[in-house]
């Protein structure tokens, strides 16, 4: 691994909490794996035997429903993690792995991890921290699409992308539209109305960037309530 590669990986949510010796035992029979863009990571329903970590790019996770839609349980880049949970239960991987864009990815496997627990208990610890911001983040979701307006919804991923807390700012949307839509609960149609309803809270899109004109006055109409509108006039 590169220099950089274990700067990543030891400084994510799974590995962060550890010691130094703990990380570079884990680390040091880790891979690092190339997979161009619409490469599958693992599919739905494969045996669950490795851990990843994003070094670069950004890699979805989904699941093919009964009637062959696909459904995007979340989106993942750099420092990210994913496959904890089932890969120590011996499961099968609920949902299916793809990259969305050229990335790479650091595997650890699970039974590699697990032997390192039974003498470091802290490694436990750490997978169930980044069990947890799983959790959190698929409630944040579902709260999202329940007490949120699609554009609000809109409005909150691009906020995340954005690196100032004030004032003008543009960002790249990380991969393409079709994605955003699923990756937000929404039909691409929809998008594009939510797209339409952020130029009056100061938001251009221009291909695949986002210019938003003051950044307080976006996050100021995210975190509005919906109910509100009921009261006005």
């Amino acid at each position: 691994m590169k220099p950089e590669d274990l700067e990543i990986a030891s400084s994510s949510l799974l590995l962060g909490g550890l010691v130094p010796e703990a990380q570079k035992l884990l680390l040091q029979r880790a891979q690092v794996r190339d997979f161009d863009r619409g490469a599958t990571v693992f599919l739905q329903g494969e045996r669950a035997s490795a851990i990843y970590i994003v070094l670069d790019g950004w890699v979805k996770l989904y699941r093919i429903a009964r009637n062959g839609s696909e459904a995007v349980v979340g989106v993942f880049t750099k420092g990210r993690s994913f496959g904890e949970a089932v890969a120590f239960r011996h499961d099968t991987y609920p949902v299916s792995a793809e990259a969305v864009t050229n990335c790479r990815l650091v595997r650890i496997e699970a039974e590699h991890y697990l032997h390192l627990v039974r003498s470091n208990p802290d490694m436990a610890v750490s997978i169930l921290s980044a069990t947890f911001a799983h959790l959190h983040s698929l409630v944040s979701q579902v709260e999202a699409l329940k007490a949120r307006t699609g554009a609000q919804r809109v409005a909150e991923f691009l906020l995340e992308l954005s690196k100032n807390e004030v004032g003008k700012c543009e960002v790249v949307l990380p991969y393409d539209k079709v994605l955003i839509a699923g990756r937000l609960g929404m039909k691409p149609e929809s998008l594009s109305r939510a797209f339409g309803a952020l130029k009056a809270h100061g938001v251009k899109i221009k291909q695949n960037k986002a210019e938003i004109a003051d950044v307080e006055t976006l996050r100021t109409y995210a975190e509005e309530d919906p109910a509100n509108a009921w009261g006005q006039k």
